[in-house]
């Protein structure tokens, strides 16, 4: 920003102040005079602003009560024109000092910006044809103390947008309409599922003893009574199929589900999902589900089947393009795991395409090979996935709670439904059958055990119970629906479909425990005895970087995703292993040390452009990590010497 705009900013900030203490004022001398706004208690309202515009041939010279609030102004001596906002719009006001008395008058001039009105009056159209409100009767409603942002500028931060959603929909009529969409979508994903499909709708607990349904990692709260630790859920299907057992043959739910992860556009820790649960059904059964409350909610909506989303278009109407799993890595990669039995060579055919040998050792069988391919080298390639389109064939080793298909049966009854590159919802026949149910929650348990996967799915001894009790075969679905009204409403963010995303508080800086190190129980390795000269060490580019964004990767308990300011004017993408020590929340905006001139490599999918710095070492025989935080005087891109 130039100093003359800085300038600008400091007298705009200075003038709000003042604006402000002159609205206290305003209020002070209303209640000094008996006319105090907050002592109001209701309005009878008998139109809205749309309903007059839409009808005004039937209204015309019809009383009625409107209310809403003050969104512009302009008095001209005895008469004036004000634009009131209400729920559905704006519409025109006219007010004379004739028609209101003049002490009236003379009171609504002091009236502000932001300020909420009730007013009687005449429906009639002005010599320029607006449809309007003559004014005969007007009373202050609420005092506004506040400032709206200007007219020209509106609220464009989105941070402060975020943050003060009732700011943003007074201020942007495209926000309220996202979120009328929303309703609407809802009701229309909800009136297809109990009147297209005879589902009931139920709730199931939010807090639970046991984190299922899902790998992914919880929020953990504590009961005093009990003395116990809960989990907030992170999907309500065990409750759900538990409901079938007992026999309620269909079943669904809409509510929150909160997992501890990244956040980015497409996340957010408190989303919303539906899931549904079908006796009799299967894995063609839910096909259809999606298909129908996609296809039927974008038609509610927008009423075409063609999508429209960032400039790019997608027809759902049904039947939606199936791909398998498999069959799409060889596409993609060439490599064929169909022709591919033992894990050893799965993992090297991994390798040998340019996996990172860690990583595919440490997944270990062919089937985690096969999931981390297709979401590593599938899922991010351009238009792939953008569909709509059915993703079949999932291992079994990923897929817990799904039945194996009687034709392949390292495989499962299971499909994931892809728009835009994105997975909007994932559905299976379900497992069954209890004995095959405990033994991969055993090993699930073992793999969360042995801290291999501390996302695997726990073992749920009542669950297998009440698949010991019988449930029928059974065809589940649970859809992504942030996700869904995303793309209805063509909306960039998660956070834009989200009436209050979450946000890391105004001022909140995390502060680490100060650890004390005892520097006797501290092993370093041995200094290399071996020289290197001067030209191979200044080859290794070292550079300032300024944090400008953190997250969490998905599915990775380890990896946070740096998007980092080198100095180049464009911006650099890490990825580094550092998330057992530190929180992203704490890194941001801080400046670190990077080598930036190492070959970029793939990382979960991500490509990681050079390398961040950390010192290590061993204490008490575990490694210890400190990430290397430099001075924030030091300027982005500046060169180590």
């Amino acid at each position: 920003m130039s100093a003359e705009g800085t300038a600008e900013q400091e007298m705009y900030a200075e003038d709000l102040t003042e604006q402000r203490r002159i609205r206290r004022q305003k209020l002070k001398e209303l209640q000094e005079a008996g006319r105090n706004p907050f002592l109001q208690e209701t309005w009878n309202v008998t139109a809205h602003s749309m309903d007059i515009k839409d009808n005004f041939d039937a209204m015309e010279d019809e009383e009625v009560s409107v209310a809403g609030r003050i969104m512009s102004k302009r008095v001209m001596g005895k008469a004036a024109f004000f634009d009131m906002q209400d729920k559905q719009g704006r519409i025109q006001c006219y007010v004379k000092r004739d028609d209101i008395g003049a002490e009236e008058y003379k009171w609504f001039k002091t009236y502000d910006i932001g300020d909420i009105v009730g007013v009687e009056g005449r429906v009639f159209k002005t010599k320029t044809d607006e449809i309007s409100v003559h004014v005969t009767r007007l009373v202050l409603l609420s005092k506004s103390l506040q400032v709206l942002p200007d007219k020209w500028n509106g609220l464009k931060d989105t941070d402060l947008r975020y943050r003060q959603r009732y700011v943003d929909l007074i201020m942007n009529p495209q926000v309220r309409d996202t979120f009328i969409k929303r309703t609407k979508i809802v009701h229309e994903i909800k009136r297809v599922l109990e009147e297209d499909y005879g589902y009931m709708e139920v709730d199931t607990p939010i807090l639970s003893p046991i984190a299922g349904g899902a790998n992914a990692r919880p929020f953990v709260t504590h009961h005093n009574t009990l003395d116990i630790d809960l989990y907030m859920r992170i999907a309500n299907e065990l409750y759900l199929k538990r409901l079938i057992v007992g026999g309620l043959d269909r079943v669904y739910e809409m509510g929150h589900m909160f997992r501890n992860e990244g956040m980015d556009r497409n996340h957010n820790p408190e989303f919303t999902s539906m899931e549904c649960y079908m006796a009799y059904g299967n894995m063609e059964s839910t096909m259809d589900v999606t298909e129908q409350i996609v296809y039927k909610a974008q038609m509610a909506v927008n009423g075409t089947p063609i999508l429209t989303y960032q400039g790019k278009e997608f027809d759902v109407t049904p039947p939606w393009k199936r791909l398998n799993m498999t069959d799409a890595v060889k596409e993609i990669t060439g490599v064929d795991f169909n022709k591919i039995e033992s894990d050893e060579d799965a993992v090297q055919a991994a390798i040998d395409y340019g996996m990172d040998e860690e990583e595919a050792r440490a997944l270990g069988n062919r089937g985690k090979i096969i999931a981390e391919m297709f979401e590593s080298y599938c899922e991010d390639v351009p238009g792939y996935l953008d569909g709509p389109v059915f993703v079949v064939g999932h291992p079994v080793e990923i897929s817990p709670l799904a039945k194996r298909d009687p034709e392949d049966p390292r495989v499962t009854r299971r499909f994931e439904a892809y728009i835009n590159g994105w997975e909007v919802a994932n559905a299976f026949s379900e497992l069954n059958d209890p004995i095959d149910q405990y033994e991969r929650f055993a090993e699930q348990q073992r793999e969360r055990d042995a801290g291999v996967d501390d996302e695997a799915h726990p073992m749920d001894m009542d669950f297998v119970n009440a698949l010991e009790v019988g449930l029928p075969p059974t065809g589940g679905l649970g859809v992504g629906i942030d996700r869904v009204i995303m793309l209805i409403t063509n909306s960039p963010s998660i956070r834009d479909v989200i009436l209050f995303p979450t946000m890391k508080p105004e001022g909140l800086k995390p502060v680490r425990e100060k650890e004390e190190i005892d520097f006797s129980k501290v092993r370093v390795e041995p200094l290399f005895e071996d020289m290197v000269d001067f030209d191979t060490f200044s080859k290794s580019d070292f550079r300032a970087v300024k944090i400008k964004e953190c997250f969490a990767v998905p599915k990775s308990n380890k990896l946070l995703q740096f998007t980092l300011n080198d100095g180049s004017g464009k911006d650099r993408t890490i990825l580094s292993g550092i998330h057992p020590w530190y929180e992203p929340e704490e890194l941001v905006g801080k400046t670190a040390l990077a080598i930036t001139n190492l070959p970029s490599r793939k990382m979960m999918g991500v490509e990681s452009c050079g390398m961040l710095c950390s010192m290590i070492c061993d204490y008490e025989g575990e490694e210890h990590l400190d990430f290397i935080l430099l001075d924030d005087h030091i300027p982005a891109g500046a060169k180590l010497y």
